[in-house]
């Protein structure tokens, strides 16, 4: 081997001693990745006319937008989304399969950054189930590769309004913090330190959560351009029967446009804070910030009202403050910014039937599953086939259906048919045709197969009809389908030096942001990563 490899070595030798030295590109100090929590991609469009000159506006004619940008995958919820935007991985790779599922040993409800190992730092509140750690995350991210690449010099912090929000954005090795609830600070967890820095310390201190006390949001616009939106203006006070602020409150403020006003404010001092964008060993920084309030306002109202619509407003404005904050502090030219949504958003049932003419129901699951239960029971003679659910998954009973020597497969077949006859369900697949790669053939089987983990998810997974969601409410929307309007989300990045502005009407998908940002930056994919570099976007 030995007399192939000398003559390879000693030409490469010569042709290093005479190459021309490699141009370095310009890398970002900054890298900025925004998630606005149940963004639709038609409420961009549908409101683009209104928007200010700093926001959205920037992003849409400085940046690359993809229109039909997509959150690929067919369980369409806050954990799912977020996970996807810096591992570049699909559920059935990193794991996380939902807010919530079932443990396979416990058979009880889990959720997907709880760590019971773990405490928020400070005297803040950690309940069981509260999310403290990435443990369940399964693979790593972007600002993971990138702290590796640099030695771990590069600085990782995110900030949200929800902790999964920020934990899955961060990562292993990045530094998450969020919101609060009971205290309205925002604090980070002991998997990532056992004390605040300074900084933060500085920022709880001065208690800004309480500035919003006796506010009232009201509209941004002349009350002429919500016309043609559903329900009332808005008119929220924000208060506390106590007289002072107290939980209620800050837990009102999470339903308001003061929650993302606070988390960009927090930003603002996790900037200054940790120096970020002015790494003093010359490497880039990664800021991750999701906005969790219009998935709040959608959740209540739907995409169609005057709520979410001003939202959206005043939305548009925090970002071009957040803006001209960056461009005074490290210069817009030395920022890549990313901007997608989890998750978007169907209108609510009332509105989908009366208005568009569009069948659209709540489906109890609960009552659904009673009745399935109910159904097997009359069937085989036996109680209690279905263990637990955390739709769409549903867990089956493996004791019970050993005990009267049944296959699973038969009762996946059994239940499954059922399930079809039932009103408002188009589809069911099982763990069976999972398992032996049965599952294809249409883009929402192809969505279903990489929502669906061989660990973690059920044995049965259930998809409604278009428009119609699980839910015992009597208002209000939901998401977590497979369908355009949960999927359909937007991807717009920008950065003078790397993108080239414009208008991309090729298909793109959330997945595609941490192979696109590992090129620009330099550093490893993160490792279930499967989305493509956006090449046509990229000067």
């Amino acid at each position: 081997m030995t007399k192939y490899l000398l003559p390879a070595l000693a030409l490469t030798a010569s042709l290093g001693a005479h190459a021309a030295p490699v141009k370095q590109e310009p890398q970002p100090k900054l890298v900025l990745v925004i998630a606005v929590d149940g963004l639709p991609q038609e409420q961009v469009t549908r409101y683009r006319g209104q928007f200010g000159e700093g926001g959205f506006r920037r992003l849409l004619d400085q940046g690359a937008w993809f229109n039909n940008a997509h959150q690929a995958h067919g369980v369409t919820v806050t954990a799912v989304g977020h996970s996807a935007i810096l591992t570049g991985a699909y559920p059935y790779v990193h794991g996380i399969i939902g807010n919530n599922w079932i443990d396979p040993v416990t058979h009880e409800s889990v959720y997907c950054t709880e760590d019971q190992n773990y405490k928020y730092v400070g005297n803040e509140v950690t309940d069981k189930s509260d999310g403290t750690s990435p443990a369940k995350l399964r693979v790593d991210t972007l600002g993971d590769e990138l702290r590796y690449a640099t030695g771990q010099k590069a600085k990782v912090i995110t900030v949200s309004g929800k902790d999964r929000g920020a934990i899955l954005m961060a990562g292993k090795t990045g530094t998450p913090y969020m919101y609060m609830e009971k205290s309205g600070n925002f604090a980070s967890s002991t998997f990532y330190m056992k004390e605040h820095p300074q900084w933060v310390q500085q920022y709880q201190a001065g208690k800004p959560q309480e500035r919003y006390y006796g506010k009232t949001w009201r509209p941004l616009l002349a009350d002429s351009a919500y016309a043609g939106d559903v329900g009332e203006l808005p008119n929220v006070s924000l208060y506390s029967e106590s007289g002072s602020p107290d939980g209620p409150y800050y837990k009102r403020l999470k339903e308001s446009p003061f929650l993302d006003e606070m988390t960009l404010d927090f930003a603002r001092a996790a900037v200054e804070g940790e120096n970020l964008g002015k790494n003093p060993a010359g490497v880039p920084d990664l800021l991750g910030v999701s906005l969790s309030a219009h998935d709040l306002v959608n959740h209540g109202f739907g995409p169609e009202s005057a709520l979410s619509h001003d939202h959206l407003q005043r939305l548009d404005r925090m970002l071009a403050g957040f803006f001209t904050y960056l461009d005074k502090r490290i210069g817009m030219d030395n920022v890549l910014v990313v901007l997608t949504a989890d998750h978007g958003f169907p209108n609510v049932p009332e509105f989908s039937s009366g208005t568009q003419h569009i069948e659209a129901q709540r489906i109890d699951p609960k009552k659904l599953i009673g009745d399935l239960n109910a159904y097997l029971t009359g069937k085989y003679g036996i109680d209690q086939m279905v263990n637990a659910y955390v739709m769409p998954n549903i867990q089956l009973n493996y004791q019970q259906i050993a005990a009267g020597k049944l296959s699973r497969e038969e009762v996946e077949n059994v239940a499954a048919r059922w399930l079809l006859a039932q009103k408002g369900i188009a589809d069911v697949y099982t763990r069976t045709q999972f398992e032996n790669g049965a599952v294809g053939g249409t883009r929402i089987a192809t969505l279903m197969r990489r929502a669906w983990n061989r660990e973690r998810s059920g044995d049965l997974m259930v998809v409604t009809d278009p428009y119609w969601y699980f839910g015992s409410g009597t208002s209000g929307t939901s998401h977590g389908a497979p369908y355009a309007y949960d999927t359909n989300v937007p991807l717009m990045v920008m950065g003078k030096q790397w993108i080239k502005p414009g208008a991309y009407s090729q298909y793109a998908e959330v997945v595609d942001i941490a192979p696109t940002l590992s090129f620009l930056l330099h550093v490893r994919p993160p490792a279930g990563a499967e989305g493509r570099v956006l090449t046509e976007a990229l000067r």
